[in-house]
């Protein structure tokens, strides 16, 4: 089997899991395509290439399923701008902060936040106050953060804390879908101005992961529509605690 059909079988994998169950694309597949050889500055403008391309399709397909309202005046359009509009502010402090602290300590917090996040939502809490605006702003601050400061934590946070906030499991796989997509958009941006020669990505990757993804997204939608709601919110709740989990037991190996 060829790298790229490798890459194009992964990346279909691990986009269906991603756009289930609002989390997982980056973390599991970026250490995938180390693993295949590929360079770590080729890997991260590919998987963002990827990601924009899938976010926005995958919003609208969770649209077209139902799973999600995309309108200029819906609740589910506003919320995804909002949180894709504070990746900046909140990428900007987590590079000052990634600056002085070690990669061990970030994951480590990483971990600890998706655990607690995940163990909340397996134990049926929601937010007696219900959905607001405020929340939803720290959301996208906290979940920008995370991805600035580590590459990954923005789904298990961005759909974690939209339930736990009260917001209905199918809402908030379809926005954080949408707004992922936005915010690799800001990112892929950021990457063309600062026009490192070193993070550039290569067609031979970006091609068929994106390809890989995209055939992945149809069919998540509709299984997102098809799950019992309550079902899926159990699922996305261990999901987030095994990533948690990982994470974690990894910063805390590399501490030793």
């Amino acid at each position: 089997m060829s790298r790229e059909v490798a890459v194009l079988l992964l990346s279909f994998l691990c986009e269906y899991i991603d756009s289930t169950l609002g989390m997982g694309y980056g973390t599991t597949l970026t250490p995938a395509l180390l693993l295949l050889g590929f360079s770590p500055h080729s890997v991260v403008p590919a998987v963002l290439t990827s990601e924009l391309a899938t976010g926005l399709v995958g919003g609208v397909l969770h649209s077209k399923a139902g799973n999600i309202k995309l309108s200029s005046r819906s609740r589910d359009t506003r919320v995804a701008l909002v949180l894709a509009s504070c990746s900046s502010a909140g990428s900007v402090a987590a590079v000052a902060l990634a600056l002085s602290t070690p990669a061990a300590v970030i994951k480590l917090y990483i971990g600890l936040l998706a655990l607690s996040m995940g163990v909340l939502m397996l134990s049926g809490y929601r937010s007696k106050t219900g959905f607001s605006w405020r929340r939803t702003v720290a959301l996208g601050l906290l979940s920008s953060f995370n991805k600035a400061l580590s590459g990954g934590g923005y789904g298990p946070v961005v759909v974690g804390g939209q339930l736990l906030s009260g917001i209905e499991g199918k809402r908030a796989v379809g926005t954080a879908a949408l707004a992922e997509g936005l915010t690799c958009l800001a990112a892929l941006a950021a990457y063309t101005a600062l026009g490192s020669s070193r993070s550039v990505a290569s067609w031979s990757l970006t091609i068929p992961l994106t390809l890989g993804a995209l055939a992945s997204t149809p069919l998540a939608a509709y299984s997102v529509k098809k799950v019992e709601e309550r079902r899926l919110e159990k699922l996305m709740g261990l999901a987030v605690s095994l990533i948690g989990i990982a994470t974690a037991a990894k910063a805390v190996s590399s501490l030793r």
